[in-house]
């Protein structure tokens, strides 16, 4: 039998990471846990330890892939390309996900674009979720990204409970302010946009932060999440919703609308919004997650990485 491959992933513990196993949990890989970070506290795993030179050269014995995922704005494009030169001296190919062409979390892009240039030309293998991102990928780097879409984020068991009943249109907006989020940008239109639909009334914003079951059950008492988005790539609230039945209705940026079925608006033009709005109202889509084809997809997504894993190592 074949000895299931180590994989150092950047990060391990994510939700997107640890729904890259299947459904059963027998893979033919094994993530290796996020390593202790010196002086932070037990559980974080930022600055990965992965991404240390140092580290790379103590554990290569222990590692057969390392896979980055996030947070790799935490070094410099000139420790990055450190990091790349040590992995090549030591035999450990690098696969890359490019979950980001733009960072959510950063007002300029130098640095994560500056980054990018390092990593995705010396990854073995990169992979992206969506065939726009793929084209984007290409058209900069000239490199043939694989499309595996993102796996499911609501559990499973949860994925397939009802939802409850609600009075007319309940929309909700993503308050959290981040630099691509921007829900300022957005309350006078979507108060007044609700105000005007029969039945329809808007949530107020959550003041704490939530647990992940506090979110489900905050997303599955919405009909509709509103996103305030100025830029991004992917968004892991348009797979939540999609998991809890929740209508997104979101500005037309970066390749969300690849990911699921949503209603797209422009952000800054007066009557977009309130337009999409209309639709949610009028039409209430249904576009919830089959949980069968939502393990099935889980399954899939497993598999092509443990065959892409094993093709870099070969």
């Amino acid at each position: 039998m074949t000895a299931p491959l180590r994989i150092a992933s950047v990060p391990s513990d994510h939700p997107y990471v640890r729904h890259l196993s299947p459904v059963t949990g027998v893979a033919g890989c094994v993530r290796l846990p996020d390593p202790p970070v010196p002086d932070a506290p037990a559980g974080q795993w930022w600055p990965p330890q992965v991404l240390d030179p140092d580290w790379l050269r103590a554990h290569a014995d222990d590692v057969d892939v390392v896979h980055v995922h996030f947070g790799f704005e935490h070094r410099t494009t000139t420790e990055l390309r450190g990091v790349v030169a040590v992995l090549r001296r030591l035999g450990l190919p690098l696969v890359l996900t490019v979950h980001d062409l733009m960072n959510p979390h950063l007002a300029d892009q130098r640095p994560h674009l500056a980054a990018l240039d390092v990593l995705v030309p010396a990854a073995a293998a990169v992979i992206t979720l969506t065939d726009g991102a793929a084209a984007e990928v290409r058209q900069r780097w000239a490199r043939d990204a694989v499309v595996l879409p993102h796996p499911h984020v609501v559990p499973l068991d949860r994925l397939a409970a009802p939802r409850g009943e609600t009075d007319g249109l309940v929309v909700g907006l993503h308050a959290k302010r981040r630099a691509n989020n921007d829900p300022d940008a957005v309350r006078s239109e979507l108060a007044s946009a609700v105000a005007g639909l029969p039945g329809a009334r808007l949530v107020p914003d959550l003041e704490r932060r939530l647990t992940d079951d506090e979110l489900w059950d905050h997303l599955s008492g919405l009909d509709v999440l509103v996103l305030a988005y100025r830029f991004g790539t992917h968004s892991g609230f348009v797979e939540a919703c999609h998991d809890l039945g929740t209508t997104v209705v979101a500005p037309r940026v970066g390749h969300l609308a690849e990911q699921h079925p949503l209603l797209s608006y422009d952000l800054g033009t007066a009557g977009s919004l309130t337009a999409a709005l209309g639709r949610a109202h009028d039409d209430k889509p249904s576009w919830r997650a089959d949980p069968g084809e939502r393990a099935a997809q889980r399954d899939r997504v497993a598999d092509a990485h443990d065959l892409l894993y094993r093709a870099v190592v070969a």
